[in-house]
């Protein structure tokens, strides 16, 4: 592919000593400006290790904004070079040109980027590629949920498996590999619940009727959905069906947008997917706009915002178990919220802890996928979810502290 870049696609621009470089020092990087450390297993390393050979296709779940950093160190920690598919809209100044630099490569979602999708499926052709994509597509903010995989992740390396596959004799491998991220902060953390409780409730005018987290947690929430129900002029008759009430008026909001833009309702798309088309079509400088459509966009762009940042979110996760991680996801959701921010203040020093699933080798269901790619293609991104999830389960419990 053509190393010129334009408004539409940024390509991959991986510069080997370069990134060797930003590898050495990743660990200190991400200690002082994310102050996260990475914990793997030999075991887990051994997995990757038996496979150094052959083409992987890294697959882990989106459960913060940091996530891109802890795949970078993994990099380093295994000794390989990745690719990386990233949202487009991070490509802006410097960092997009460091992003490139370091074998990071551009995706515009909510529409078919066939530059990005070429790029993959090139990539994924050439001996030992490693390229990270992640299959929520996009971030859950929920430490502990992983959201159901979109297809595409698994399309695209049978999609590269199908082209050599014309130019080889025999079927080549391609792994797939499950990752599964948990953050835990190592400090005690009441404290910082504490000051972003205060904070949050200053700014909504509410008063702690005591000193018990959890309730007052509860309070913010309710006064935010009020607020949100308020602005756009909906009520659930389940006042105390916090789960209803959130679906309803999700619903609401998509279906405000979408009908704004005269985009048919997709019923049977996941709501990122309904998102990601109104925000391509939003996205400032794709067209010349009026004043007035100016102003309607950023009330439409402030609408797409808040239903990623809340399409994880449910009523119970907080209560099934306490964790000072639960706490703080659903309060930095809360603060991206109230606050209008898209990355609130890092909370404290956190371990990120990686599992490695078994790898996949694609070229086991190649012939099912020739024969019915829908369901094989299916079939795997629901199998390979659940692995991460489970994963992710077995991490959560093995070292659970509760907020008191």
């Amino acid at each position: 592919m053509s190393d010129v870049s334009n408004s539409q696609f940024y390509p991959p621009k991986l510069n080997p000593i370069f990134t060797r470089l930003i590898q050495s020092i990743s660990a200190l990087i991400a200690y002082y400006m994310f102050q996260v450390k990475l914990e793997t297993t030999a075991e887990d390393v051994a997995k990757i290790k038996a496979i150094d050979n052959s083409r992987i296709v890294y697959l882990p779940n989106h459960p913060t904004l940091d996530d891109g950093i802890i795949l970078f160190m993994l990099s380093a920690r295994l000794g390989q070079l990745f690719h990386y598919i990233v949202a487009k809209e991070v490509f802006q100044g410097l960092m997009g040109k460091f992003l490139q630099l370091i074998g990071a490569y551009s995706i515009k979602r909510g529409l078919g980027d066939r530059a990005s999708i070429s790029q993959t499926i090139q990539l994924l052709q050439q001996p030992k590629s490693r390229v990270v994509i992640f299959p929520e597509s996009g971030c859950s903010y929920q430490n502990d949920t992983v959201m159901p995989f979109r297809p595409g992740a698994i399309q695209l390396p049978f999609s590269a498996m199908n082209q050599l596959a014309k130019k080889e004799a025999d079927i080549p491998d391609l792994y797939l590999v499950p990752i599964s991220l948990k953050y835990r902060y190592t400090n005690q953390m009441n404290e910082v619940i504490e000051k972003s409780l205060s904070q949050l409730e200053a700014v909504l005018n509410l008063q702690a009727s005591n000193n018990e987290f959890y309730p007052r947690l509860r309070n913010i929430a309710e006064k935010v959905l009020d607020n949100i129900e308020q602005e756009y002029g909906t009520k659930s008759e389940a006042k105390d069906n916090w789960n209803q009430r959130i679906e309803h008026l999700k619903d609401r909001i998509l279906h405000e947008c979408e009908q704004q833009l005269d985009l048919p309702p997709k019923a049977h798309l996941a709501l990122r997917e309904r998102v990601y088309k109104i925000q391509s079509i939003i996205a400032p400088g794709e067209q010349e706009l009026t004043q007035q459509q100016e102003q309607a966009y950023e009330t439409l762009y402030r609408s797409a915002f808040r239903l990623l940042n809340f399409d994880a979110i449910y009523d119970g996760y907080v209560a099934e178990k306490p964790t000072p991680e639960r706490f703080l996801d659903t309060l930095i959701v809360l603060e991206r919220e109230v606050f209008q921010i898209d990355r609130p203040s890092i909370k404290g020093k956190r371990k990120a802890f990686i599992s490695i699933g078994d790898p996949i080798n694609l070229k086991n269901y190649f012939s099912a996928y020739q024969k019915d790619k829908t369901t094989t293609v299916e079939s795997l991104a629901v199998s390979i979810q659940k692995t991460v999830q489970n994963n992710v389960d077995l991490m959560a419990s093995s070292s659970m502290a509760l907020v008191n």
